[in-house]
């Protein structure tokens, strides 16, 4: 499952950064903002994703 949610908060940085690149492009600030709240929840997520990396892998080497 961590892979998986990995790739959607990737997947989510990258349409925040299209959509504020593309609100600053047409002077949207509703949308340049909307763009930055997705990037930055996003990179929040993945954060955490990185974060529990080390308890998996913790884990997998206690239960050998």
């Amino acid at each position: 499952m961590g892979l998986l949610d990995k790739l959607k908060n990737k997947t989510q940085r990258a349409k925040g950064r299209a959509k504020e690149r593309a609100g600053r492009e047409s002077r949207d600030p509703y949308l340049e903002a909307e763009g930055r709240k997705d990037r930055t929840a996003g990179g929040a997520k993945q954060a955490g994703e990185k974060a529990k990396d080390p308890v998996r892998e913790i884990k997998r080497t206690t239960n050998r």
